[in-house]
């Protein structure tokens, strides 16, 4: 019988399979998921402009150099260092911090007045809070009428806070720290969505707004947004790093799971809780019988499983118990023709997976049935 309280020697995102679609930090994601045994399948959706490149940036610098605005509010850590990076290297570092510390600097968090303070510079006021409402609740109550206020952008929406700025009479000046643009290569995005709308992925995350609109945009271009918004819906955890990076998805009705802290430790350890929580959980034969995304867990061990093997599992676990004929079984293996011989290599295969052969039992003329354990059998009678 299986042990309740058998320790698992592998990860808990072990027999997941985690889409990627960050472009900035994607090796410190995907090392995160991997090593709590998660395969992770990367498909950066946009490319970031370097700073250095970035004309746009270099505009926006000159303008503050020539008109010194009254209020800078700085949004993230990296853009803002990257910002006096970039600006050093255009010549112009020294005449920037000398604009900066004369203006009334406002940082969003304590990251990004770390990157004021490194800077040589001090702000005059931090949110504990890392909110952009609570910067523009602190603008608007000063009053902003008439006073120039450049705003650092991080390529992510910032909802209503320009648009507020300008309605109580600011003159406001965004500050393009980098630019996202679709990638170079498009293949890994496609194939990303391949594997969304096939479940061949266990949930995709999205750690910035953009790449969230990019991977739907490109959907969208191929005919397949809603087979990927029913994936969302039913199979596919779509995992957003924070409501902001969420927006994209909600827009089009998608519920996103997110974590409490906006960071990827916490994005990571929420996949951790809600994967195993969706997986299947069977007594077949006198043993635990996990389903997994690409694998089972059959009294705590790890077993990989064949996709075609994996498709017989599931279609079987739907009725658990219940015989399915070898025709339904035929129709859920991917590709397999008509020929019913097929059905039978895939479960002898799926069989040798498990290392459990009777959790399958075959029932002459008819198909094949989960060997559910007899106390389970009124629990899942209506199934």
């Amino acid at each position: 019988m299986y042990d309740e309280q058998q320790q698992p020697e592998h990860g808990p995102l072990a027999g997941f399979t985690v889409g990627v679609t960050a472009a900035r930090r994607a090796d410190e994601l995907g090392a995160l998921l991997q090593r709590r045994g998660s395969v992770v399948v990367h498909a950066p959706a946009l490319r970031i402009v370097p700073l250095a490149d970035d004309s746009e940036l270099l505009a926006a610098t000159k303008e503050i150099i020539q008109r010194t605005p009254d209020v800078v509010v700085a949004t993230t850590a990296i853009g803002f260092r990257g910002w006096i990076e970039a600006a050093d290297g255009w010549g112009l570092g020294e005449d920037l911090l000398e604009r900066l510390r004369g203006v009334e600097l406002l940082a969003r968090g304590p990251k990004v007045k770390g990157a004021v303070r490194a800077a040589g510079l001090t702000e005059e006021w931090s949110p504990s809070s890392e909110s952009m409402a609570e910067v523009l609740d602190r603008l608007l109550e000063e009053g902003v009428e008439g006073r120039r206020i450049a705003v650092q952008l991080h390529g992510e929406p910032l909802p209503g806070f320009v648009e507020s700025l300008r309605a109580g009479g600011a003159e406001v000046l965004g500050v393009p720290v980098y630019r996202w643009l679709p990638p170079e290569d498009i293949g890994p995005v496609d194939r990303l969505l391949d594997a969304s709308v096939s479940r061949g992925l266990d949930a995709v995350t999205f750690t910035s707004a953009p790449a969230a609109a990019s991977l739907l945009s490109r959907a969208e271009e191929r005919g397949l947004l809603p087979e990927l918004l029913a994936a969302f819906a039913h199979d596919v955890v779509p995992a957003c790093v924070g409501p902001v990076t969420a927006l994209p998805l909600q827009a089009l009705g998608v519920d996103t799971v997110q974590p409490e802290r906006f960071r990827l430790g916490p994005l990571v350890q929420l996949l951790c809780q809600e994967l195993p929580g969706r997986a299947r959980s069977l007594p077949i034969a006198g043993h635990r019988v996990e389903i997994r995304g690409h694998a089972v867990l059959v009294d705590g061990a790890l077993r990989p499983v064949p996709p075609a093997g994996m498709s017989l599992l599931r279609a079987l676990s739907r009725r658990p118990g219940w015989v399915v004929a070898r025709a339904e079984l035929l129709r859920a293996l991917p590709g397999a023709g008509r020929d019913e011989h097929a059905v039978e290599t895939a479960m002898a295969r799926l069989r040798t997976a498990l290392g459990a052969p009777k959790l399958i039992q075959t029932v002459v003329k008819r198909g094949y049935r989960l060997a559910l354990d007899p106390a389970a059998d009124a629990k899942y009678a209506d199934a």
